[in-house]
């Protein structure tokens, strides 16, 4: 994907791709969407595709795939043991992290529980630049706690600051001074800090943190699961990185890390994961925990149709032209929102477009999921499905009062090479509409509440009758258009 400059002046992102399947989507009426909402318990992980018309939850295990990943899949080498394809995705990684080791899983969250099992003894501590729901619940699930370490810049809405999801060097220090080194389990960065808006961290903060960690005997792991677009803002916004390529960059990122996992849903756009590192003592603990929970060494909870594409999907990962199409999607849509003076996530980072719930909603209150809410309201008025990361996202205290989150975001992520610009302008255009009628939005609350990872299959319902209120003014202004 390139930004090109039209004869008018504008600069717009133009794939580097063409369509040669499709697939057909539908788009329901506003009372089928307020039906389902029903139905689903105000939850936008429980409507049934059916009923979605753009699938903006997640670019998990959605993204498209190439047609060289395709044709891959049809000489897999299905074995259950020492399948040849497991050794061509082992030799991939060594080329792409330059680690010797590899351990397949069939997700991330699967590598977190194998990671979290292994290195993470009770009343240990894991600092990092900002807690991904999965991860937070499997330290926690070992006996660990997590203490974010971001830099103050990191939760300011808007700004100009390229690397908001950098740790902050002096709390690093501060908090193993108060704790001592032998506390911290590991220092884990997050390629593309989900929850704050996809925002990435810099190289030189890496070389920072990895100095610390070596003074203090401390390990390092990264979850590269958005490593594409940490690559992509790397080459773009650090002056280092520019004159570098996409595997120069992916090779000193990997050597300033003990392990690394990444969920393959999301890099290199298949069903998987894995773990790579070159600490012989931590492959060895978490081999052993493989067979139980994932499967055979050389598939690990994968096909080898998944593996074969995965090789392929790595690969595609390199090439600068294929990781720049999601952030520049992301970048386009963020600017059009901008433009009509909608509340987002600046700047631009990866992953997804990100609403700011709380400045859209004011009349809120957190208690009362406003990202939730508005989540709930974006699908009513256009069958646009997206995912709330805020209060709702996190899980109660033991007590069970009710943690706050940093900030409250309706992430629109953009799966690549699946949605046009004129989805995108679509999408924007029933935003802005929801924006000018945001006072009818309402609050909600939990009827059934899980007590672990409640946002994936917790049901809600509107405090008020503000779902029909709303639907009533979207017939008043768009009368019989869906």
């Amino acid at each position: 994907m390139s930004e090109i400059r039209f004869h008018s002046g504008q600069t717009v992102p133009l794939e580097m791709h063409k369509a040669r399947i499709v697939q057909k989507i539908r788009l329901v009426t506003p009372e089928q969407r307020l039906a389902a909402m029903e139905e689903a318990g105000y939850n936008t992980f429980l409507l049934k595709n059916r009923d979605v018309f753009l699938d903006m939850l997640t670019d998990s295990g959605v993204n498209a795939m190439s047609d060289k990943q395709l044709a891959a899949m049809m000489s897999a080498d299905d074995s259950y043991a020492g399948s040849e394809t497991f050794s061509d995705l082992e030799a991939k990684i060594r080329e792409i992290f330059g680690k010797e080791y590899f351990l397949p899983a069939h997700q991330g969250r699967a590598c977190e529980n194998l990671i979290s099992q292994s290195m993470i003894q009770p009343g240990q501590i894991v600092p990092m630049n900002y807690h991904f729901t999965t991860t937070k619940a499997h330290i926690m699930v070992n006996g660990g706690t997590v203490e974010e370490i971001f830099t103050d810049e990191a939760l300011n809405i808007t700004s100009n600051e390229p690397f908001k999801g950098n740790i902050d060097i002096n709390k690093l220090e501060a908090l193993i001074a108060k704790h001592g080194a032998d506390k911290i389990a590991f220092v884990r960065w997050e390629a593309g800090t989900n929850l704050i808006g996809g925002q990435p961290f810099s190289l030189q903060n890496m070389r920072e943190v990895r100095a610390v960690c070596d003074k203090h005997g401390i390990k390092t792991v990264l979850d590269a699961s958005l490593l594409m677009d940490n690559l992509y803002f790397m080459k773009v916004r650090e002056a280092a990185c520019k004159d570098l390529s996409i595997r120069e960059i992916t090779l000193k990122i990997s050597e300033l890390c003990d392990v690394i996992y990444f969920s393959a849903r999301k890099l290199g756009s298949v069903r998987g994961g894995g773990i790579c590192t070159d600490n012989s003592e931590i492959y060895e603990k978490i081999r052993e925990l493989v067979p139980l929970y994932e499967g055979f060494l050389t598939y690990g909870g994968m096909s080898v149709r998944e593996m074969a594409a995965l090789v392929v999907g790595l690969d595609e990962t390199m090439d600068f032209e294929v990781i720049n199409q999601g952030p520049q999607f992301i970048a386009e849509m963020t600017r059009q929102l901008q433009e009509r003076g909608i509340p987002v996530i600046t700047p631009p980072g990866g992953l997804g477009c990100h609403l700011d719930a709380k400045a859209f909603l004011p009349h809120l209150p957190q208690t009362d999921y406003p990202a939730g809410a508005l989540a709930a309201a974006l699908y009513i008025a256009s069958g646009a499905r997206g995912m709330e990361r805020g209060t709702m996202s996190e899980q109660r205290n033991p007590d069970g009062s009710e943690p706050l989150a940093h900030m409250e975001l309706v992430r629109l992520a953009l799966p690549r090479r699946v949605f046009s610009l004129s989805h995108v302008a679509y999408t924007v255009d029933r935003i802005a509409w929801l924006y000018e009628n945001r006072a009818l939005i309402g609050g909600l609350d939990f009827y059934e509440e899980p007590k672990v990872l409640r946002f994936f299959f917790g049901k809600l319902r509107p405090k008020t009758d503000w779902p029909q209120k709303l639907l009533a003014k979207f017939r008043q202004d768009f009368g019989d258009s869906l």
